[in-house]
């Protein structure tokens, strides 16, 4: 009973302002959002009395004499007495008096309103200029005191750092140093995003850059090409995410801070497609009249949590993806009605569901809210369908170079059969399908399947197959069977592919490689694998996919290792001259076998079978130490060091001798 009498002293209104009736009612438990708010507010609540009853403390304690000076409260009804001729106390004319002083106080300082600002002001400055003896403190007014310094003690001059001014060395205001001009960026948001770190300095720089860390990472392997750039370096992205959040009674949206789930308000971005900012931003103002709540990290409440955009190149189209925290939208229909009135240009609307508290920002289960719930765009020729979880490159413009590049480098003929690996939704595949025999395709993506097959029906492509399978155990597979490939095309993700990939990649007798690469560290791990298994790296072709950040694409050939010369030999076997016997060939080869390899099992066994007893393995150690063998034959070498070590008796010590005689072993 005692609950539910605390629970009805909550105002109703405490309880509305944090999310309307309906979505208490139909998002989530009711109970378990009141007992949220009422945490939270009792929470709020002792935090705030905490604060005071420390402030209050702090501020009636005073410091010992001698060693930290007079308090503050010493220094001010000094400050009072001097200024009103009396000292400081209860009566109704020293108090009139105080106030006097107050106000004085306050005007010497602008900006401090309240009593406890000017009393920061009158005696809080005393400590950043030097301490009091304890004894006596010289205070100066009238000319200082208008610059705002107020000194005790011992005169101080401040050193030069943080806030001082480098000739002078007088610290400077902090509103010196807000007026001080500041050189402003491309992007008023870029220091706290952390997505465009090269966004302030120039193309041509960038691409220098970027061109000299892929020679500094690559350049070992093989020849690195110039660098691919754009004419346009700008609003080149086709895929835009926003986070959505709350914040000041609004409604915001943007991306995420570097390293943190802090959002950063975005209403433009210097990469992001423009059309897709707007509807972003429509979206956004539309949430308070329709009384959309955006989603909560911290408490799990809320509905909307990110938004998808997505815009074909060639083809115009857009898809808008609204990510929401539960399968219930009020009102979704008028929502995209008003919408579509608002921007008619989208083709199709798609609600996902994501009600997982991870990072991840799309859901497993989606509503198609308005058109057919994909959308499609041209690429090299060739006919993309693109939904909602589909890898797709997000510059169309530099992947149109970088999938040329790759097909150019394959060099095919039209009789290879080729293993299109982490095909995606099968665009590079489907481009290679006219000039190959045959390709195969593989992605774990089961979304990414469908839209490849559907891909490649919509192209009229029949000699491709797409399987929906993880790339590493497909090639292994491909491997154990003795299947064969002439290409492997690869574009894995920015992680890299594997070492079993690799080796299977040999094992399938793949002549040529082409791996199309987003992570230049990862490459470099993959290319020195390749080396070892035999596939030389011919070239590396960098791209600039991602202008204005640090990411770099890049396309490398890779070709099986052929014999710099060959020699050739005549050889004619069977009895005549000129001819070698079959016969003594298999007696050479006889004598030249080599020896079997001698274990630890088999001279125990031998041991045990002929004398009746068993030897313990360091026995047997001992022994060929104490003959002069090599020891690293002996499993228990480091066993041995650590325990006392048990000597054989003479009987097994001529037993073991025996047996490596035996095994020609000595």
């Amino acid at each position: 009973m005692a609950t539910y009498s605390y629970f009805w002293r909550v105002p109703r209104s405490e309880i509305f302002l944090q999310a309307s009736l309906r979505q208490i009612l139909t998002l989530e438990p009711w109970y378990h959002y009141i007992i949220n708010i009422l945490k939270k507010k009792t929470r709020g609540l002792n935090t705030v009395k905490q604060d005071r009853n420390v402030k209050k403390e702090n501020w009636k304690k005073k410091p010992a004499a001698g060693k930290q000076g007079r308090s503050l409260d010493d220094k001010f009804e000094e400050w009072v007495g001097e200024e009103t001729g009396k000292k400081a106390g209860k009566s109704s004319e020293q108090k009139t008096d105080q106030k006097e002083a107050w106000s004085r106080a306050r005007k010497k300082d602008g900006k401090n309103t309240d009593q406890k600002s000017a009393r920061d002001f009158a005696c809080g400055k005393v400590e950043k200029f030097g301490k009091a003896d304890g004894k006596s403190a010289q205070k100066s007014f009238g000319k200082s005191a208008r610059k705002d310094t107020m000194n005790f003690g011992k005169k101080s001059e401040p050193k030069h750092g943080l806030g001082a001014s480098p000739k002078s060395g007088k610290l400077q205001s902090a509103a010196e140093e807000k007026k001080a001009p500041k050189k402003k960026g491309l992007c008023p948001v870029a220091h706290r995003c952390g997505g465009c770190q090269y966004l302030d300095m120039p193309y041509a720089e960038q691409l220098q850059m970027k061109q000299s860390q892929m020679q500094k990472l690559l350049g070992n392997y093989c020849k690195v090409h110039g660098i691919k750039g754009m004419d346009d370096p700008f609003h080149y992205r086709n895929k835009v995410h926003a986070v959505f959040g709350y914040r000041k009674g609004e409604a915001i949206s943007g991306v995420y801070e570097e390293k943190t789930h802090n959002i950063v308000p975005v209403e433009t971005c210097m990469i992001e497609d423009q059309k897709a900012d707007e509807i972003i931003g429509t979206i956004r103002g539309m949430l308070k009249s329709f009384k959309i709540r955006t989603y909560d990290e911290d408490t799990g409440y809320g509905l909307l949590r990110h938004v998808l955009v997505r815009r074909g190149f060639t083809s115009g189209q857009i898809m808008v993806v609204l990510v929401t925290a539960s399968p219930v939208f009020p009102s979704k229909n008028n929502f995209v009605k008003a919408l579509r009135q608002k921007h008619p240009e989208i083709t199709t609307i798609v609600q996902n569901i994501n009600n997982r508290g991870t990072s991840m920002v799309l859901g497993d289960k989606e509503h198609v809210l308005y058109g057919k719930g994909y959308i499609e765009d041209e690429l090299c020729g060739c006919k993309f369908r693109i939904s909602p979880k589909s890898f797709y490159q997000v510059n169309p413009v530099q992947t149109e170079y970088l999938y040329g590049k790759a097909i150019e480098l394959a060099g095919l003929t039209g009789n290879e059969r080729v293993l299109d690996a982490y095909c995606g939704i099968g665009t590079i595949g489907i481009i290679a399908a006219s000039k190959a025999k045959e390709v195969i395709g593989v992605e774990l993506n089961a979304d990414a399947v469908r839209d490849a097959v559907q891909n490649a029906k919509c192209n009229d492509v029949k000699n491709i197959r797409f399987y929906c399978n993880d790339a590493t155990e497909f090639m292994m597979q491909m491997a154990a069977s003795g299947d064969t490939v002439d290409v492997v095309l690869m574009d894995p993700p920015r992680a890299g592919s594997t070492e079993a990939f690799i080796k299977a990649v040999a094992a399938v007798k793949a002549k040529t490689v082409i791996y199309v690469s987003c992570g230049p560290d990862t490459l470099a791990r993959d290319l020195g694998v390749f080396k070892k298994i035999g596939y030389q790296p011919e070239g590396v072709w960098p791209v600039d996919m991602f202008p204005q950040t640090g990411h770099v694409e890049t396309v490398v050939l890779l070709s099986h290792k052929k014999a710099d010369s060959y020699i050739h030999i005549d050889v004619e076997f069977g009895e005549g001259e000129g001819k070698i016997p079959v016969d003594s060939i298999a007696k050479r080869a006889e004598a030249y076998k080599p020896k079997e390899k001698v274990t630890y099992k088999m001279i125990k066994e031998y041991i045990e079978a002929k004398y009746g007893f068993k030897v313990h393995t360091a026995y047997i150690a001992e022994v060929k130490r104490n003959l002069g063998l090599p020891m690293y034959d002996a499993p228990n070498a480091v066993e041995e060091l650590k325990q006392p070590r048990k000597h054989p008796t003479p009987e097994k010590v001529e037993a073991i001798k025996d047996a490596l005689r035996y095994f020609a072993v000595i």
